[in-house]
């Protein structure tokens, strides 16, 4: 039994401190959660490298307010934004109306801004055009006389200063009917029609893959949103290179240009990086290689980063929650404290706990987003607490008293009831709770990807944004095959932790 003990604990302590990547050290680029973002992050990206710089895309990091406080936290150092969420939302209610003022306030943070690309990617409301036109809607007012329409919008779009709460307000719209959800899936969900009215950003490919009409934002609601790129203060000193070459974007793309640009990556399923090097290639006659990712490449970078993440939290959560469903089994007062608090953080929603936890990490000079995202992991951490928690706790209540007074009676330490006979007897129970912990662990790291840490929701999402089923089943299916590949794990530990005799009685 010690041999068998000793074993699996040398099994954790190498699982844990043998490391299988490194954190990369030089300047980082951001984007956001849609394709137009993605194509930006990668010009930039391969303008520094043609500049001789080796830079790291951290790609599709989720919203607006991940990449802003990313910036400003220095886990990236540049990512393309629009003037219209800097004014609207990211400084809403200090007063800032147009770009330059936004310039002067965000230098007093320590983030510059670009001139304009070229550029305008405004909100817009559209319906498909035979909907609009079968209802004679054309402006937004006109959607004050069909109040049973059903609108869906993105989560983002839900909350932001300038999204649906305003647009309410200045038009007076009566419509209850309305939905968040994820931006790509709205269009789906407007042709099939589920619904009958989204926002839109203005250089979408999907518009006219759609066929959809844009409204006349008869009111002028909404700003314009001028295509800048926003960077930390210090880059011009630290990569002087990357920020000549990043600026020479200034002024160097139309709406027509990108637009069909977002056609390329969204609906030819050109990589965005190809789609990238293209243009550098057509505009500024630089020779950019891009090598081809094959799905192999990609299979065993996902599957190295999804391992990442599930070893360093799971081993984080068995460390602390085996003691805490230990000191709940032996203090009651103190384990309903405990069991209620664990259980609670599992009814927190996963974006909005991995949110949460970017500033703390940050604070504490970890990353906070990207690869090794000490956010992710942490978070990743507290939802796998409650199985192992529970069964560590319950498993221990559930051994006879007669046994612990045999045990009291024959003169044994607390300690030595425990190590020699409580938790033995409780180890099957204990075990299903980390089996239960590390599968539900699998599962749940596939979230990471949602502020860019990588592994199998990388592709997941990706799939989602391209409309590619392919790409989701890439993410998909691995992850499911190693959730069996965990299970079988535990079957094997059953054998070698669990005594023979607890065995034999299981059979």
């Amino acid at each position: 039994m010690k041999t068998r003990t000793a074993l699996i604990l040398l099994v954790l302590v190498v699982l844990a401190l043998v490391p299988m990547s490194t954190r990369f050290d030089g300047p980082r680029v951001g984007s956001k959660k849609f394709t137009e973002s993605v194509i930006l992050g990668d010009l930039v990206t391969l303008l520094a490298e043609q500049a001789g710089v080796e830079v790291l895309h951290a790609r599709e990091l989720g919203g607006t307010r991940i990449l802003f406080d990313a910036l400003r936290a220095g886990e990236i150092d540049v990512y393309a934004e629009y003037t219209g969420t800097i004014t609207q939302e990211i400084l809403a209610g200090q007063g800032v109306s147009d770009a330059e003022s936004a310039r002067a306030v965000l230098a007093e943070r320590g983030i510059l801004m670009s001139k304009p690309l070229g550029f305008n990617n405004g909100y817009a409301i559209g319906m498909i055009e035979t909907t609009a036109a079968r209802l004679g809607i054309r402006t937004i007012s006109d959607l004050g006389r069909h109040p049973d329409l059903v609108f869906g919008f993105s989560n983002e779009f839900m909350d932001r200063g300038d999204g649906w709460p305003s647009l309410k307000e200045a038009y007076g719209l009566p419509q209850r009917n309305v939905s968040g959800m994820d931006h790509d899936v709205a269009y789906r969900q407007l042709e099939n029609g589920t619904l009958q009215v989204m926002e839109v950003y203005t250089t979408d490919a999907d518009i006219r893959y759609y066929g959809i009409r844009m409204l006349e934002d008869d009111r002028q609601h909404f700003p314009r949103y001028d295509a800048v790129l926003l960077y930390r203060a210090d880059l011009a000193e630290r990569e002087p290179a990357m920020h000549a070459a990043m600026l020479a974007l200034e002024g160097q793309l139309s709406e027509v240009e990108v637009m069909a640009l977002n056609a390329q990556a969204r609906l030819k399923h050109v990589p965005e990086k190809k789609v990238a090097a293209d243009f550098l290639q057509s505009h500024f006659g630089m020779e950019v290689g891009t090598a081809d990712e094959t799905v192999w490449d990609r299979f065993w970078t996902h599957t190295r980063e999804h391992v990442e993440l599930v070893r360093l939290s799971f081993l984080l959560a068995v460390v602390f929650g085996l003691p805490l469903g230990i000191l709940a089994a032996k203090r009651p007062r103190a384990g309903q404290v405990i069991l209620a608090a664990v259980g609670i953080v599992q009814t927190i929603p996963a974006l909005a706990l991995l949110v949460v936890l970017i500033e703390p990490a940050a604070s504490l000079g970890l990353p906070s987003v990207g690869a090794g995202s000490a956010a992710a992991i942490c978070a990743l951490f507290l939802y796998s607490l409650l199985p192992i928690v529970r069964n560590a706790c319950e498993g221990l209540r559930g051994v006879s008293l007669d046994l612990r007074e045999s045990a009291e009676a024959l003169g044994l330490s607390p300690w030595a009831r425990l190590r020699l006979i409580e938790l033995p007897l409780a180890s099957r129970t204990i075990l299903a709770g980390l089996k239960t912990g590390a599968i539900l662990n699998v599962g749940f790291a596939t979230l990471g990807a949602l502020i860019g840490a990588g592994g199998y929701g990388q592709p997941i999402l990706t799939g989602i944004r391209l409309n590619d089923y392919g790409l989701i089943l890439e993410g998909a299916l691995p992850a499911a095959g190693m959730a069996l590949v965990v299970q079988g794990i535990f079957e094997l530990l059953d054998r070698l932790a669990i005594p023979r005799g607890l065995r034999l009685a299981r059979a």
